[in-house]
């Protein structure tokens, strides 16, 4: 086990020399399998945070996310960042303004942008769709992560961008490039926990990894406790629930005296 959790300087000096490894967890019991599994860094909802969060994942380094639209103003931002900083968090992930994110660098708050395809801004890209196929959109990506590094932030999710255009743009700042869906020119590769435990029976998008199959152990344990309570049910209507052993007991001389009073009362 890692003996602590990187800084912001240590993550920005692997840059180039290794792939880091980033899930979306959002329990406790994720957190603590991506320590154990030695994860390098997690995004997580900031409610996550908190002691029991950093017992869990003490050594992994955490981006909880400031949800698009949940803020309005930089204020709003900055005291939202504070408070999850303060609760176990390393760095924000924030897809607000290019103001916004100074304003949280100049408190000397570590942010994580995100370019490509942003899914709370995907209507002006055409969708939930790969970003960065023609010139003008790759260059497009190139300008926002140009300008995010500029106003600061240290590191940028690049999502549904061609491998080869986010690794030269990768190669041309010196903010850590975490790819979902981007090639591994980057500097890290960033997967959903839910994907990657095969969770859910809805649509993988195709850059996830699926390495479990989840779902069909949810669905036979949904059957093992519909089972469990139309047994427990069945119990009660026969009467062969409760036993004598699931019931408090009392002595004989208690009880009888107990009866005469109630009898006298």
């Amino acid at each position: 086990m890692r003996d602590r959790r990187p800084t912001v300087a240590d993550l920005l000096s692997m840059k180039g020399k290794r792939q880091l490894t980033m899930l979306r967890v959002v329990t406790l019991e994720e957190a603590d399998a991506a320590e154990e599994a030695g994860i390098d860094l997690v995004s997580v909802p900031p409610a996550l945070l908190g002691p029991e969060f950093r017992e869990a994942a003490p050594s992994v380094f955490a981006f909880p996310g400031l949800e698009y639209g949940d803020y309005v103003t930089a204020e709003e931002y900055i005291r939202a960042a504070f408070k999850a900083l303060k609760a176990g968090g390393d760095a924000v992930y924030c897809a607000a303004s290019l103001s916004t994110v100074r304003r949280l660098r100049d408190e000397g708050i570590p942010v994580c942008g995100h370019v490509g395809l942003i899914p709370s801004k995907a209507t002006w890209t055409g969708g939930f769709r790969a970003v960065g196929k023609t010139v003008a959109s790759a260059f497009e990506v190139w300008r926002q992560t140009k300008a995010l590094q500029e106003a600061g932030a240290f590191a940028a999710e690049i999502e549904v961008v061609p491998g080869e255009v986010a690794a030269a743009i990768s190669a041309r700042t010196s903010m850590l490039m975490l790819s979902m869906g981007a090639g591994t020119g980057c500097d890290a590769q960033y997967l959903f926990a839910e994907d990657v435990l095969g969770a859910h029976r809805g649509h993988y998008p195709r850059h996830a990894k699926t390495y479990r199959d989840f779902a069909a152990e949810y669905d036979r344990l949904q059957k093992e406790r519909i089972a469990a309570f139309a047994e427990f049910a069945a119990d009660v209507r026969s009467g062969a629930y409760p036993e004598k052993g699931h019931l408090v007991g009392i002595e004989d001389k208690e009880l009888n005296a107990f009866l005469a009073e109630l009898e006298r009362g």
